[in-house]
């Protein structure tokens, strides 16, 4: 009997959730980036293996709401421990021992799915910490989602747990989430990889028209800052930055699709988007029902 069920990775911001889905699926669906809270939205991969179908949701990272973005992306990851059949707790293990679950999360219960904890980033570890590591954390799976290390023995026992169940996609498919929203993602992440100190926070990304009858493809993307200055900043002295980030987006989206894009960028001041309820829901977050009212 085959099994099958969802799958969360849950945990603090920069905990390698990113890394580890597409390390699993084996494809760039979420998007890496050294700066924190670069996952804003759940990103759905689909692994297929061994008779058995995991449904990996990477979720925000577990974080103390600032402002209306920050709930959208806590409530995100709330959700996805509630629907999940089996989470990982991913920490980061050169940070030392996790707080519970419960406590990272602010839960009032324990969540019912068996939970998994795992100490990622192992490879930025000596042997001997490594080693003190597995006698405080016995039941923990010390792995590097970067490098792969230990990653199937994760799988496996993710695997035990699952429920017995028919496949819930096809085994072919890696994702439920359209080529647009890839696309757009890996618009942000260039974006982060260029930007500093406050700027990437303050960017989103929207794909206004994707064209897969034109060859070469056409994608009408907008980058969507906060401020004047913002925008100033990442045009950059006559177009330099803008045009980089475009030439890199249009790679990274072309390994993607497999085809040619025209990728026709532009970039908007969205005033105050990010504590905007109007806004967040424009750019497809979900608002918690105590701040939609």
């Amino acid at each position: 009997m085959s099994r099958a069920g969802i799958v969360a990775v849950v945990g603090k911001p920069n905990a390698g959730k990113s890394t580890l889905l597409n390390r699993v699926v084996g494809e760039k669906l979420s998007i890496t980036s050294a700066k924190p809270q670069s996952t804003r939205n759940r990103i759905v991969g689909i692994h297929t293996a061994d008779d058995a179908q995991m449904v990996i949701l990477d979720t925000p990272g577990l974080l103390e709401p600032r402002y209306p973005l920050h709930d959208a992306m806590r409530a995100t990851a709330i959700a996805a421990l509630r629907d999940a059949d089996v989470v990982i707790y991913l920490a980061d293990a050169t940070e030392g021992a996790p707080v519970p679950l419960e406590e990272a999360a602010r839960l009032d219960r324990p969540v019912r799915a068996p939970v998994l904890l795992a100490l990622n980033k192992v490879d930025a570890l000596s042997a001997d910490d490594v080693g003190v590591l597995r006698a405080r954390h016995p039941d923990a799976f010390i792995i590097s989602a970067s490098r792969g290390d230990d990653v199937d023995t994760l799988l496996a026992a993710v695997r035990a747990r699952l429920p017995e169940s028919p496949y819930l996609y096809p085994d072919d498919e890696i994702s439920t989430q359209t080529l647009r929203f890839f696309a757009s993602e890996l618009v942000r992440e260039t974006a982060l990889e260029q930007l500093e100190e406050e700027v990437p926070y303050s960017v989103a990304c929207e794909v206004e028209e994707f064209r897969e009858d034109r060859s070469p493809v056409y994608i009408r993307a907008v980058l969507y800052v906060e401020r004047d200055s913002q925008k100033r900043i990442l045009i950059g002295a006559k177009g330099t930055r803008i045009r980089e980030i475009g030439r890199v987006a249009r790679g990274k989206i072309e390994t993607l699709i497999g085809a040619p894009v025209y990728l026709d960028l532009w970039i908007k001041v969205l005033p105050n988007w990010r504590r905007d309820q109007r806004s967040l829901r424009r750019f497809g977050y979900v608002i918690p029902k105590e701040h939609g009212q």
